[in-house]
């Protein structure tokens, strides 16, 4: 599967390893890095590599490898960590507090604007500085403040109706922890489905397998 830009959707998928890699390449004191040695240190080749970093434009130099702060700043731009993009969260139960808490949204693209719940007795509670509101005020909050992701932590027959009515409010991508498979019936909109469940079982045949 490829994106407009006509990239693929593996390319895309090794795109964050990198910058985690390369950061901690950088935390290390390591300035500078061939295609080689960086293909050991993530379990790739460096034709692999080298094909992915093509896809963007060169970055490397022959004879010098990758300056390593530059190319993480570069393909920070290509995932458009730079952007912060406005982002809500629906749903405060377990799973959307642990979201909302420990994740890091500032330095992933992200910022968090807003937290809603269905729950009249969590209205006013604070994570994180934001204030819980009413999913009924959510119209009204988005159209002031126009966010451009919404983080779904809700079960799987709400998700739907969410979906819908935030897409009619301008919404255009989704972290999606519903289960819903919302780009069957909008394939015009960003969704990243996660699935814990799916992980762990991946783990589980693993295991079984070795």
């Amino acid at each position: 599967m490829t994106n407009a830009q006509g990239i693929s959707e593996l390319v895309i998928n090794r795109l964050p390893r990198y910058h985690r890699f390369l950061g901690e390449l950088l935390s290390e004191g390591v300035q500078r890095i061939s295609s080689r040695e960086l293909s050991e240190r993530m379990g790739l080749t460096a034709s692999q590599i080298r094909q992915d970093l093509n896809c963007f434009g060169g970055f490397g130099q022959q004879g010098y490898g990758y300056h390593i702060e530059q190319l993480r700043a570069e393909i920070g731009k290509i995932l458009g960590l730079d952007k912060q993009n406005r982002a809500i969260l629906i749903g405060a139960g377990n799973l959307g507090r642990a979201v909302a808490s420990h994740m890091a949204f500032e330095s992933k693209g992200f910022r968090l604007i807003g937290i809603f719940d269905k729950k009249e007795a969590l209205k006013g509670q604070m994570i994180k500085g934001l204030p819980i509101r009413h999913i009924d005020d959510l119209d009204d909050f988005c159209r002031e403040n126009l966010p451009s992701c919404a983080i779904l932590c809700i079960p799987k027959a709400d998700a739907a109706d969410i979906c819908n009515t935030l897409i009619g409010l301008g919404v255009k991508g989704f972290w999606n922890f519903s289960h819903c498979d919302l780009a069957v019936n909008h394939p015009n909109v960003a969704v990243e489905n996660v699935h814990l469940g799916d992980s762990l079982m991946k783990l589980s045949y693993k295991i079984t397998n070795l």
